[in-house]
């Protein structure tokens, strides 16, 4: 069960507005723990299905070798320029990897829906390009905190 923000209420997100907000932007950054203990952060485009973000990466990445010694991560999504306009959510949990590592397209139940939507939203493309370089994690995060400055 995710954990309930105790602060900021008064500027955090509605269900229904942080779910417009994951799914309308494009860019995350993901934070993961490398093995010497060293914090390690990334930019990923993303795509929400309403419970869980899904990341598409390299697997001989930094980022990927981080996640197979520890798959605890933090996430942040957010946007914004100006003080009043400043809005976003940190998501954080232990991640998932779905699928064949890496991904060549090999049929996967869990995958069907999320494939075309990822490919969508970043690509424009109605299927996704396997390049067999790529993997998915999966985050169902455990931990939830939003803002959005507008609402002040």
């Amino acid at each position: 069960m995710a954990a309930t923000q105790r602060r900021s209420r008064k500027i955090m997100m509605t269900p229904g507005e942080l779910n417009e907000f994951l799914t309308t932007q494009r860019t995350c950054r993901i934070a993961t723990v490398s093995s010497d203990g060293a914090p390690h952060v990334s930019a990923l485009w993303f795509a929400w299905d309403g419970t869980s973000l899904w990341l598409y990466s390299i697997v001989r990445s930094k980022r990927w070798a981080d996640l197979r010694h520890d798959p605890r991560v933090a996430i942040v999504i957010d946007s914004g320029e100006e003080y009043g306009e400043l809005c976003g959510v940190e998501l954080s949990g232990t991640v998932e990897l779905v699928g064949e590592i890496p991904r060549t397209g090999a049929p996967c139940a869990e995958l069907d829906t999320l494939e075309p939507l990822f490919a969508r939203k970043n690509f424009g493309l109605e299927a996704m390009p396997h390049d067999g370089r790529h993997a998915w994690i999966r985050l169902t995060p455990s931990k939830t905190v939003s803002w959005d400055f507008r609402k002040l």
